[in-house]
């Protein structure tokens, strides 16, 4: 089963002046976390994302396209990379979820792929 494991920040960095949301020892434990999850065959694919303030927003519901500088949603907590694994269940999930929260010293969310419905569409 897949999971999108989600790497949440809370903004600390960029309130005491860093550019990098993560320090060096923090990303030297990533690296080992990311050694591990190869070596056990939890590996599928990982990234890291800009700052919110480099995104750009879509929106084509109305009669034409909008597009905005800037996050869709202001708040202080947000999206700062993520990870897709391959575990065989929710606890196997959480368990490595713990770990790379450690990791990285950042709040982290799991949320499974929704499962294909067998229909036609």
């Amino acid at each position: 089963m897949q999971y999108l494991v989600s790497v949440i920040d809370d903004g600390q960095a960029a309130a005491a002046g860093r550019a990098d949301s993560a320090m060096p020892e923090e990303m030297a434990a990533v690296d080992r976390f990311n050694d591990r999850l190869q070596a056990e065959g939890h590996w599928v694919f990982a990234g890291g994302l800009a700052a919110p303030d480099t995104a750009t927003v879509v929106d084509t519901r109305g009669k034409k396209p909008v597009v905005t500088d800037g996050p869709y949603v202001e708040s202080k907590e947000y999206l700062a990379g993520f990870w897709v694994w391959e575990v065989p269940d929710l606890d196997a999930a959480l368990k490595l979820a713990a770990d790379a929260s450690t990791a990285c010293n950042r709040k982290i969310e799991v949320r499974a792929f929704d499962e294909p419905s067998g229909g036609n569409g």
